[in-house]
């Protein structure tokens, strides 16, 4: 069986403060994160803040497809890395129904997040609607198709997370069999395109994890850690999610 360093990841979306930054680097550095990697995804604006943090590797929320140019609000990869991050967010369900972020495009930024040496967390998952209609599988494929299939080798510097529309910021999240299903699923049809990376890509869970179901899912055989929202904004709470991954 591959072994897989679990990694969980904080996604801040449109919060945090400098407070935050402070207060979350002097619990996460003072904890005994042997064994795992964490991740903090926070604003950009807060990504030097993070001064005192070298236990933890930093990460955009999202990144312009563009190396640089006259793209008024952008961020691209080489400034996102000048900040301190080494990962960035793509395809977050928020950025492909909020801001109409489509397959094309999404390739385009993970392509520009590899080549600038940035690993980019490729997020996939399906809506309420195609889980009732027992689409979960199709949906999968289709969204990994559009980066990994024509281009494998982006696989083996990615990181996927599977997150159930359905299951962010609903306080509902998939069972662990649920969640393992669709990360077996994910694994699979990566091994199309590249078996031997598919079997060493660390696939993460984001849907509504917190302290009380992390290590239940993180226990599931290719649940490799979490994209964590909310819970991620409380620092203890995070702490616990980020214990839970050594269990």
């Amino acid at each position: 069986m591959t072994q897989r360093t679990p990694l969980v990841a904080a996604n801040w979306k449109m919060n945090g403060s400098k407070a935050l930054v402070a207060e979350m680097t002097t619990l996460l550095t003072r904890a005994d994160l042997q064994g795992i990697d964490v991740l903090l995804c926070p604003p950009a604006t807060l990504l030097p803040l993070f001064t005192q943090a070298e236990k933890l590797a930093l990460g955009g929320q999202n990144l312009s497809q563009f190396q640089a140019g006259a793209y008024t609000g952008e961020l691209s990869a080489s400034l996102l890395q000048q900040a301190g991050a080494s990962y960035v967010l793509v395809g977050h369900s928020e950025r492909r129904t909020l801001f109409a972020e489509d397959d094309e495009l999404l390739l385009a930024k993970v392509q520009q997040a590899v080549s600038t040496g940035l690993t980019p967390v490729f997020c996939v998952g399906e809506n309420l609607q195609q889980r009732q209609q027992e689409k979960t599988t199709e949906v999968l494929a289709k969204q990994l198709a559009a980066v990994y299939a024509s281009h494998p080798e982006l696989l083996a510097k990615s990181v996927i997370a599977y997150e159930p529309v359905w299951a962010i910021g609903t306080g509902e999240a998939a069972t662990p069999e649920q969640a393992q299903q669709a990360h077996a699923a994910i694994r699979q049809q990566l091994a199309r395109y590249d078996a031997t990376a598919a079997s060493k890509v660390r696939i993460l869970y984001g849907g509504s994890v917190n302290a009380g179901n992390a290590g239940a899912l993180f226990s599931e055989a290719d649940i490799d850690g979490g994209l964590v929202g909310g819970a991620s904004l409380k620092p203890a709470e995070f702490l616990e999610i980020c214990l839970r991954a050594k269990d």
